[in-house]
C-alpha cells in the first residue's frame, strides 16, 4: 500500500479493520463492516496514519468521538464504549501494521 491515493488507503484501512474489530452487545459481536461503521472509522483514522500519529490516546479519542445510535436512535453511545478491550488492542495492531505500509 505504498503511497496509495487517499480513497484507496481509506478503503484498505476499512477492509483491514472491518472484519477484525467488533461491537459487543450482550455477548453478540457485530463487526464494524456489518454495522457499516468501518469506512467512517477508517476516514477518521486516516489522518493519524498519514501524520504518523498512531498513539493509543489519539485513536481512543477518535473512537470516543464517533457516535453510535442504539435503541432505534433513542440514544447514542461513543463507539469506544461498545468495543471490548481486546478489539481496541487488535485495532491498534492493525493500524500499526498499516502505518508501516503507508
Amino acid at each position: 500500500m505504498a503511497n496509495p491515493n487517499p480513497t484507496e488507503a481509506i478503503e484498505a484501512i476499512a477492509s483491514a479493520i472491518g472484519s477484525v474489530v467488533y461491537i459487543d452487545v450482550a455477548k453478540w459481536h457485530l463487526y464494524l463492516n456489518d454495522a457499516k461503521l468501518h469506512t467512517l472509522v477508517a476516514q477518521r483514522l486516516y489522518p493519524l496514519l498519514v501524520d504518523n500519529d498512531i498513539s493509543e490516546d489519539r485513536v481512543l479519542e477518535v473512537l470516543r468521538q464517533i457516535p453510535v445510535k442504539v435503541g432505534g436512535g433513542k440514544r447514542e453511545l461513543p463507539l469506544l464504549e461498545l468495543l471490548p478491550m481486546h478489539c481496541q488492542v487488535d485495532l491498534m495492531d492493525v493500524l500499526e501494521e498499516l502505518q508501516h505500509q503507508l
